[in-house]
């Protein structure tokens, strides 16, 4: 099992102290090396989420590559606009938006947040003490969920390994507090009476398991069946941990997007649509696109149960309304509505800037060599043995 599959969450948590002290099991300090990758992946999110980051200032007009003023929107063969290769929507921007900011960045505050964040980076990726000792039986345990989520708090992952982003995410010139744009305050809408209950209704069906009595009681990440946070979408949303790039390939009448964490490929069709019967439901449900001029519309419904979204379980009347336009050459600009009028009060809306990524998406293969659920399963089956034998 991934040991830091939990910190997917991390976009939605504010900044974790690196370096210094911090409390042992027992409550007292104690001594921290360079942050872990974990810890570090929720310190970079929560960094964007706060905006009072401090550090080395950098030149924020550095995060963005000059676009030529001759650029003309390429073309595919069949005369569609060219979206394909290998992009990434990495960022320390958050999904939501803080309560006390608006909806733009100073440039002055990017700088500070990408400031902190390359210094982070640097602290994090300094070799470990060779002599430091063993950490407790157990791990390490703060109280903190942000960063006991990672093993304990021990960690699972060291920075080289990280890559949760480092730029605030620029859309159409604006730097973004929040990939959620609306409702205008840049949080997700509250979820409606029935959407409450039915979210309790999946809790009390769920209890009725135990968390390790078989493997669909565990996470989808964990099992490796879709991608961490949405990845994969619809909408496609970064994880703020590492792998957030894509490959893009169309033909006339496809569109293929492989997204690298666990390998997702979603397959759109294009034309007319000839939507699945309401009761199959796939991972990444039932996308079908459309051109209007230059931009790519897909229309997503039919969305598996459980593949939540923010943790929230799709009902039958779940869809998504993605939009694809390429900006400028090195910008595809990435805007989706979701709606849910059975979860959600009102639909709400975003915008990502996907960027184009100078290498390689090589393949994420998640349970290579994993032994982690099996041996989960059986020492629940073990444990549950031994609690048989001392009741007798």
């Amino acid at each position: 099992m991934d040991t830091c599959a939990r910190t997917r969450f991390a976009g939605r948590w504010g900044a974790v102290t690196l370096g210094g002290t911090r409390p042992t099991a027992a409550g007292g300090p104690g001594p921290v090396g360079p942050a872990s990758g974990c810890a570090l992946a929720v310190a970079l999110a929560g960094v964007a989420a706060t905006g009072l980051a401090t550090g080395l200032a950098v030149p924020a007009a550095a995060q963005e590559r000059e676009v030529r003023s001759d650029w003309v929107v390429p073309r595919t063969p069949h005369g569609h606009p060219d979206l394909q290769g290998n992009w990434t929507n990495a960022t320390v921007t958050p999904i939501q938006r803080p309560r006390d900011q608006g909806p733009v960045h100073t440039w002055e505050a990017v700088a500070r947040i990408e400031g902190f964040v390359r210094t982070a980076r640097q602290r994090g990726a300094q070799d470990s003490d060779p002599d430091r000792g063993a950490p407790p039986v157990g791990g390490i345990f703060s109280g903190d969920a942000r960063r006991d989520a990672a093993s304990g708090g021990t960690g699972g992952y060291n920075s080289f390994y990280i890559d949760a982003g480092e730029l605030v995410a620029v859309f159409n010139g604006e730097p973004r507090t929040s990939l959620v744009v609306y409702p205008e305050n840049g949080r997700l809408p509250e979820l409606t009476e029935g959407g409450r209950g039915r979210i309790a209704e999946r809790r009390r069906f769920r209890s009725r398991f135990g968390s390790y009595d078989n493997p669909e009681n565990r996470p989808l990440a964990e099992r490796c069946i879709m991608s961490f946070g949405s990845n994969a979408g619809p909408p496609m949303l970064p994880n703020y941990f590492y792998n957030n790039n894509y490959t893009i390939v169309q033909t006339p009448d496809h569109v293929m997007i492989m997204t690298e964490m666990v390998h997702d490929v979603r397959i759109i069709r294009l034309g007319e649509r000839k939507p699945l019967p309401a009761h199959i439901r796939p991972w990444m449900g039932d996308s079908w696109g459309r051109w209007e001029g230059d931009t790519l519309i897909v229309e997503t419904t039919n969305l598996h149960p459980d593949q939540t979204l923010q943790g929230i379980a799709p009902s039958e009347e779940f869809k998504v309304i993605e939009r694809f336009t390429r900006a400028d050459e090195h910008t595809v600009n990435y805007e989706f509505t979701v709606e849910d009028p059975i979860m959600w009060s009102e639909p709400w809306r975003g915008e990502v800037p996907f960027k184009r990524l100078d290498g390689l998406v090589y393949e994420y293969a998640c349970h290579e060599g994993n032994y982690a659920l099996e041996n989960v399963l059986r020492g629940a089956r073990a444990q549950e043995r031994q609690e048989r034998r001392e009741r007798r």
